[in-house]
């Protein structure tokens, strides 16, 4: 049985890439049995039953996955964020963070529309790129307007598996095609009323962008926390995450405990006091959740 890769999921087939062939296939129904779904990502051995369609047979062991985008074997996230319209908010930049950190893929930070900022606007947005980078994130700001500066982030994509996150109407479809042009994804008009993006991909799929393969997925607006434990939600955050071997407490959640590395490292000016609020949020959060049954 030949190997492949799924790089399309749409209506219920499966689009399997060789090294020579793209083939569409199905899912064996012992999958549904099983209530295991194919997703894009998946490395996968098929059955070719005629010369253009075949049926999944194996879906080999995962590197990782997500569930929204489902796409699975990344080997990093490119969250993107727009600088304005709508307007930058570290609060959903960290949500976003989490979500990729607790999947162990590595993540990476676009801000968008530099252009449309003023010159105080373009100093905040500068002060948490070096924010950010000080935590050990690459950061790159991009313009609307300079697409001189797209060959210089192909090293981001070559030979790797990326997905692209971001809030509806940042520009993550704008982004990818100024990348490569070939594609003509979809764009919309950002809705002013309701201050974000039309939905407008539909489906997952993998593309060859700058020689390697990008998920252009679903723009959405918020993010849960329902496969993150409390006691690993510090994990999720590089700068506490290299801390807490320093608290006094095993465990130590940093919240209202004594003698703890992080809160001391906030008091210092060592972690940036939002960075923390937002922990403190998401931990609340993820306390309060009802139970899944």
């Amino acid at each position: 049985m030949p190997d492949g890769r799924i790089i399309k999921a749409l209506s219920g087939f499966y689009y399997v890439q060789t090294a020579t062939k793209v083939y569409q296939c199905r899912g064996r129904g012992v999958f549904r049995k099983k209530n295991i779904t194919p997703l894009v990502g998946d490395h996968v051995a098929f059955d070719i039953s005629n010369p253009d369609e075949g049926y999944i047979m194996e879906i080999k062991q995962r590197e990782n996955e997500l569930v929204r985008p489902p796409v699975a074997n990344i080997n990093q996230a490119i969250i993107v964020s727009s600088a304005a319209n709508p307007q930058f908010s570290t609060t959903l930049l960290d949500r976003f963070l989490v979500l990729i950190e607790s999947k162990g893929i590595k993540p990476v930070i676009f801000i968008t529309k530099i252009d449309k900022l003023s010159d105080e606007g373009q100093v905040e947005i500068e002060h948490y790129q070096t924010a950010y980078k000080d935590i050990g994130y690459e950061v790159e700001l991009i313009s609307s307007k300079a697409p001189v500066i797209l060959p210089k982030l192909d090293h981001y994509f070559k030979d790797k598996v990326t997905v692209i996150a971001g809030q509806s109407g940042v520009g993550k479809s704008s982004f990818l095609n100024a990348l490569q042009p070939s594609l003509s994804l979809k764009t919309a008009e950002i809705s002013e009323r309701l201050g974000r993006g039309k939905h407008t991909t539909r489906h997952v799929e993998l593309v060859q962008v700058m020689g390697g393969l990008v998920a252009d997925t679903p723009g959405f607006s918020a993010l849960d926390f329902n496969e993150i434990q409390t006691d690993e939600l510090s994990d999720c955050f590089p700068e506490m995450r290299e801390r807490k071997h320093y608290c006094k407490f095993r465990g130590c959640m940093h919240d209202k405990e004594p003698k703890c590395a992080v809160k001391k490292a906030v008091e210092e000016g060592e972690i940036m006091s939002y960075r923390y609020d937002h922990y403190l949020s998401f931990l609340k959060e993820i306390e309060t959740r009802k139970p899944r049954y």
